[in-house]
């Protein structure tokens, strides 16, 4: 009989959302301060860096919160009729796990591309040295972006920009340093902007410590491709060796078990 209630309940609830008798959306835009509260400081950043600028954030948070309050709400439906203090506190154990699971799933995304950004990084700033030897390093950085790769590019575009509106303090590199926060990202934006400000008797020598510096960081690159690829080698032969072991034992058993039937 239980069941049964929980069953209308969870119907009705989604027949009043599907109508409109229940706005979702007037709920939370009410509720915008308390809600504000749960928002992660660096949401609004992981959003821009899987999705880009085409996505609107606020509109991703509410859906976070309109799903949470969704799974509460039915939750709640189907414990009405044995809803005690536990309950109701797995009841909203539940749903913030729901609401925290977009977050989440943006910081593993992110993580598992600081890696490759940090193998791409200095290839890009090769390719950014040979440009800074025949332009100015503002000229040089948008001459860059066709052709860097697509994981930089926006944050690129808001350094170029920045520089454009007449910053031409150290800010805009260290916002680029900031958003791919990677091994020696910062001194090398360092380097970079110390380079645009050198007149043209200092810039070559900037320009080969520059040079040096992403030499090494190519070096460490290749070295860490290097590990990877033998890490994926160690695993497979690891799985070839257990596999041959696994068999070979199989096959020594069954021999066992009818050499005893022969017997």
């Amino acid at each position: 009989m239980m069941w049964e209630i929980a069953v209308i309940g969870v119907l009705l609830v989604v027949l009043l959302l599907a109508q409109g008798k229940i706005d979702g959306n007037k709920f939370i835009k009410d509720n915008e301060k308390i809600f504000k509260l749960l928002r992660e400081d660096d949401y609004d950043f992981l959003v821009e860096a899987k999705y880009g600028d085409g996505v609107d954030a606020n509109a991703l948070f509410e859906k976070r919160v309109k799903d949470g309050l969704l799974v509460l709400l039915l939750l709640v439906v189907i414990f009405i009729g044995n809803l005690s203090f536990l309950n109701l506190i797995v009841c909203f154990i539940i749903a913030y796990l729901v609401f925290k699971s977009g977050y989440s799933n943006l910081k593993s995304y992110y993580k598992k591309h600081l890696h490759e950004i940090n193998l791409l990084l200095p290839y890009y700033l090769k390719s950014l040295e040979i440009l800074i030897q025949h332009y100015t390093v503002p000229v040089a950085i948008t001459k860059s972006v066709d052709q860097a790769p697509a994981i930089f590019k926006d944050g690129l575009k808001e350094l170029i920009a920045s520089i454009n509106a007449g910053d031409s303090t150290i800010d805009p590199y260290m916002a680029f340093a900031i958003r791919y926060p990677v091994r020696d990202s910062m001194r090398m934006m360092r380097l970079l902007y110390r380079l645009g400000l050198g007149n043209q008797e200092r810039k070559q020598d900037q320009l080969i410590v520059f040079s040096r510096t992403i030499s090494n960081l190519q070096a460490k690159s290749r070295e860490t491709k290097y590990k990877e690829r033998l890490e994926r080698m160690e695993k497979r032969t690891m799985v070839m060796l257990s596999t041959t072991g696994v068999g070979v034992m199989i096959i020594l058993l069954l021999a066992i078990l009818r050499m005893f039937k022969t017997m």
